[in-house]
């Protein structure tokens, strides 16, 4: 039985938002590489984009676990929160560490739709998930920090007005603590396009709007400097922790939709003179991936309950997003099983659904390194690098 605190008008909302965009609506998208802005402007208009933006300033005000059930349902609705989530999780640097004066001048557009911010500028190249290796640099020139460097794998970039941009100011080398010395800028992305900024389009399994930055001589108005220089990973980890729970509630819908589509197609298919779903063979594997599925939604609400009180969520965060990631996998290895050839036409939807949701085995940040985190950081293990 649905609670309270798992939003059950917000989900039944979003349901009938999502009903308006079937499965042939994303399966076009995929085949062109194109960017679901009819869907996304529905989502704006419908106020779920700005669900965590104070009243004050034209959004709901909500806590992150409604923003949850709002990613959850589009996920188990059968579409791609990919367009558009960067926008919920982006709000944690701004709200808890941007300027009063930031605030007013960013938040109300972001709200009434006006401006998208949803560019998350952290990985390059070289560094991969060790984000204190990072090499984008800003030097203070006057009223301006001038920005050179690289970013990959960042996603909606042609898609958005703003982006959070982590970046050096202080050399890795001359910090007493490796995470020193990197600060967040704001960056208005239609002001820095040919200006300094150069983004290049990357072709992958998922259709997710992903490119490649290059930055040279780029300049960023000082005023847009996000917290404190050189406090910059402190200001980014509220927007980590908040992309780790949003992302692992995304996969418990992906996990449900899989499930519902395994457990649908079972009662329905029938070989041998019955419904395979009377086999334990497929009644089984289904039914763990439920079982899988349900533990790992309570560690996501736990994370965001954490989260939304300002209390410590670092490895909660982490906990849910490896748990939701790895029951959506069990459940969309099962789901493609239990379909058999059926499952790599496209029609079904299932191959869609399956290479979107293996992504979350690597990103936002991988499985290997969560397991680290937590051998280290709660279980006091010796770092193995």
């Amino acid at each position: 039985m649905a609670s309270e605190k798992t939003y059950p008008e917000i989900r039944d909302a979003v349901a009938r938002l999502c009903a308006r965009f079937p499965g042939e609506y994303w399966r076009t998208l995929d085949a062109e590489k194109a960017y679901p802005s009819e869907f996304v402007q529905a989502l704006t208009d419908a106020g779920y984009l700005s669900i965590l933006i104070p009243e004050a300033f034209g959004g709901s005000g909500m806590p992150l676990g409604a923003a949850c059930a709002v990613l959850e349902e589009i996920q188990r609705s059968g579409g791609n929160a990919g367009a558009c989530h960067a926008q919920m999780y982006t709000m944690g640097t701004l709200l808890r560490h941007g300027s009063k004066e930031q605030k007013k001048r960013y938040l109300p557009r972001i709200a009434d739709g006006s401006l998208r911010l949803q560019a998350f500028g952290v990985t390059e190249p070289t560094s991969g998930t060790d984000t204190s290796r990072i090499r984008t640099f800003a030097v203070r020139d006057g009223d301006d920090y001038v920005v050179n460097g690289q970013k990959v794998w960042i996603s909606r970039t042609e898609h958005s007005d703003l982006m959070i941009l982590l970046v050096r100011t202080t050399p890795r080398e001359d910090c007493a603590k490796h995470t020193d010395g990197m600060s967040v800028l704001l960056v208005e992305m239609r002001e820095a396009v040919d200006k300094g900024l150069t983004i290049r389009p990357i072709d992958t399994m998922m259709n997710h709007a992903t490119t490649e930055l290059f930055f040279d001589d780029l300049r960023v108005p000082a005023q847009n400097l996000i917290g404190q220089e050189g406090e910059g990973f402190r200001c980014i980890l509220d927007g980590m922790n908040a992309e780790r729970i949003l992302i692992a509630a995304e996969c418990i819908g992906d996990a449900r939709w899989f499930t519902g589509k395994s457990t649908r197609y079972a009662c329905e298919r029938e070989v041998f003179g019955r419904a395979i779903g009377e086999n334990q063979g497929i009644q089984f594997p289904v039914a763990r991936a439920h079982i899988q599925t349900e533990a790992a939604a309570l560690m996501v609400q736990h994370a965001a309950d954490l989260y939304d009180a300002g209390k410590p969520a670092g490895a909660e965060a982490n906990m849910a997003k490896l748990l939701a990631s790895e029951a959506a996998w069990a459940a969309a290895e099962q789901c493609v099983q239990t379909h058999g050839g059926y499952g790599f036409a496209a029609e079904y939807d299932i191959e869609r659904k399956f290479r979107e949701t293996r992504l979350y085995q690597v990103a936002p940040i991988s499985t290997n390194l969560i397991l680290s985190f937590i051998a280290t950081r709660e279980l006091g293990m010796p770092r193995s690098f």
